[in-house]
C-alpha cells in the first residue's frame, strides 16, 4: 500500500479502496479490541491476517489498519462490531483470483481459514463514498446478561452472562436508570482521559427480564448511546446492580450523575456480561457529513 499523505479527508490513501467488515468475537481471551505489544488483541489477530491476505510484508506494502465502531475492553465480546480497512485496490481486484466469488466472499473466505475461532467476519464489502466505522456511526448499541438465579446458570453460556449470588429487583433498576436518558456530562460513569469530553447522549437504558427467547429468565440492560466513553457501561451497570440489591436508593443513580464523581459511583461490572450487539448508521448519501461533523467535535479517543 502506497505511504502517501492521504489527500481524501476520509483518511483513505491515494490508490486503495475503503472495505467495510461486519463481525463478531468472543471477548474472552482477548486484551480488547485495540492492538497491544505482547498481547493479543482482536485488531492484532484480524490485521496480521489481513496482512497475510494481501501479501503486505512480501510485497513491500503498509500493513492493513483497521478502524472500528467501539473499541471494546478485554473480556467484552461483539457480536455486531463493524471495522473498515483501506486495500490497495488491485490487491481487491485480484482477491477472487479464479473462483468467480465476488471480492468480498472470497476475503470473508480466506479471513475464515486464518483468524482463530473467537473470531468471525460476517460480511466483508466495498464501502460506500464517506464511509468511516468510527465517525459515521450514529448509535452503539449493547446488552448486558446476568443469571441472578441459580437454575438459570448455563456453564454453555458462561462467558457471556454474569452469575449473580442475589436475586436482583428489576423494577427498582429500571426506575433508576431513566433519569440517566438524554445529553449529559457522564464522568462519574467514565475513565477519564485527559483532553477528553465525557458528554454523551444516552438514547435507551432498559432493565428487564424477558420471559421468552434466548434470555428467558435472565436479567437483560439494553444500553445505547452516540458514543460511549471507556468503561462507561460498565459503570452504568455496577451501579445498576447496586440499586437492584438494595444497597443503593433508586434516586442514587441520577445523584452520582450530578454529581460527576466517578468516586461515587459502584464499581464497574465484570466484563464478561457485556456484548456490542448492533452498530447503526446514517443513509449512504448522508455518511460523510456525518463523519466530517463528528471527526471535528470528538478526538478517536473518544469514540467506542
Amino acid at each position: 500500500m502506497s505511504t502517501t499523505t492521504p489527500s481524501d479527508p476520509s483518511g483513505r490513501v491515494p490508490g486503495s479502496l475503503r472495505v467495510r467488515l461486519d463481525l463478531a468475537y468472543a471477548g474472552t481471551h482477548f486484551a480488547g479490541w485495540a492492538a497491544q505489544p505482547g498481547l493479543r488483541t482482536v485488531q492484532g489477530v484480524l490485521e496480521e491476517a489481513l496482512t497475510t491476505i494481501v501479501r503486505a510484508e512480501p510485497l513491500g506494502l503498509a500493513r492493513p489498519r483497521l478502524t472500528v465502531a467501539g473499541r471494546t475492553d478485554a473480556g467484552v465480546h461483539a457480536r455486531g462490531q463493524v471495522a473498515h480497512v483501506d486495500l490497495p485496490v488491485e490487491r481487491w481486484e485480484a482477491m477472487p483470483g479464479r473462483s468467480g466469488r465476488t471480492p468480498g466472499r472470497a476475503l470473508v473466505d480466506r479471513l475464515s481459514g486464518l483468524l482463530p475461532p473467537d473470531v468471525v467476519v460476517h460480511r466483508a464489502s466495498r464501502a460506500p463514498a464517506g464511509f468511516d466505522a468510527r465517525f459515521s456511526a450514529t448509535a452503539r448499541t449493547y446488552r448486558y446478561r446476568i443469571a441472578d438465579q441459580h437454575e438459570l446458570r448455563d456453564p454453555l453460556r458462561r462467558e457471556g452472562v454474569l452469575w449473580h449470588r442475589r436475586e436482583l429487583d428489576v423494577a427498582a433498576m429500571q426506575a433508576a436508570a431513566q433519569p440517566l436518558l438524554g445529553l449529559h456530562d457522564f464522568a462519574a460513569y467514565c475513565k477519564p482521559r485527559e483532553g477528553a469530553t465525557t458528554i454523551r447522549e444516552l438514547t435507551r437504558f432498559d432493565w428487564s427480564r424477558p420471559d421468552a427467547g434466548a434470555d428467558a429468565g435472565l436479567v437483560v440492560a439494553v444500553v445505547e448511546a452516540d458514543a460511549f466513553c471507556h468503561s462507561m457501561v460498565r459503570a452504568l451497570v455496577g451501579t445498576s446492580l447496586a440499586v437492584g440489591e438494595g444497597r443503593r436508593d433508586r434516586e442514587d443513580q441520577a445523584l452520582v450523575l450530578a454529581g460527576r464523581d466517578r468516586a461515587a459511583a459502584a464499581a464497574v461490572a465484570p466484563a464478561q456480561g457485556l456484548t456490542l450487539e448492533r452498530v447503526d448508521y446514517p443513509p449512504d448519501e448522508e455518511l460523510g457529513e456525518r463523519a466530517a461533523r463528528i471527526r471535528a467535535r470528538r478526538s478517536p479517543d473518544e469514540l467506542r
